[in-house]
């Protein structure tokens, strides 16, 4: 009898064991002899919510450079490459006004010339990136070495510009020997152009 209780208390045992265990909260039964605890969760199909890659639009900046005068400033006359660095041309725009209006530095810089070149008066700024601005005919109100902020009066116009009938200013700029279109620095800016009356033959500004 002790021996036929064994092996039913064996043969029990051994059931249990191998039996499928139901856990708790799910209706999937795993064998306790062949699964590891804790046993796997159920697979899912989860969307996940990609951001978008695109990036965000880029506002343009707006121009470093500004008018050297109050408006309305017209354009009388345009520039004009030279064809040589001696040859003619119109190295600069020359912009209508009336004498004494302020002229104002047309970026931030440093004074690098303000006096007189033969009889009228000029101011000259240097700017980052290697350019150069001038103003002719001035009345300089700075001097050499003073820095400036773009649209700070650095002279009042002065009449007697060639080629003008009343006072007008001309605007220069100038990258190491290159002589630029000032109004190409004014990028955001519209541009108003006034008929121009040529001047004399082989007359340079």
């Amino acid at each position: 009898m002790p021996t036929a209780l064994a092996l039913t208390a064996i043969v029990l045992t051994a059931a249990v064991i191998t039996a499928p265990y139901a856990f708790p909260h799910t209706t999937t039964a795993f064998p306790v002899s062949s699964r590891a605890w804790p046993p796997p969760l159920p697979r899912t199909r989860a969307a996940l919510a990609i951001p978008s890659a695109r990036a965000p639009a880029l506002t343009p900046s707006p121009s470093r450079y500004g008018w050297p005068l109050a408006p309305p400033h017209p354009v009388l006359r345009p520039f004009l490459p030279p064809s040589s660095p001696y040859g003619p041309g119109h190295r600069g725009v020359d912009l209508g006004a009336a004498a004494g209006e302020p002229v104002l530095a047309a970026a931030d810089g440093v004074v690098s010339f303000a006096g007189w070149v033969a009889t009228r008066g000029v101011v000259a700024v240097a700017h980052t990136g290697g350019m150069r601005t001038t103003y002719e005919p001035v009345r300089p109100e700075v001097a050499p070495g003073q820095r400036v902020r773009r649209g700070e009066e650095v002279g009042r116009l002065m009449p007697g510009h060639a080629g003008c009938v009343a006072a007008c200013l001309h605007w220069g700029a100038r990258r190491a020997d290159e002589y630029l279109d000032p109004l190409r620095l004014l990028s955001t800016q519209r541009v108003r152009l006034l008929p121009w009356r040529e001047p004399p033959p082989g007359e340079v500004a």
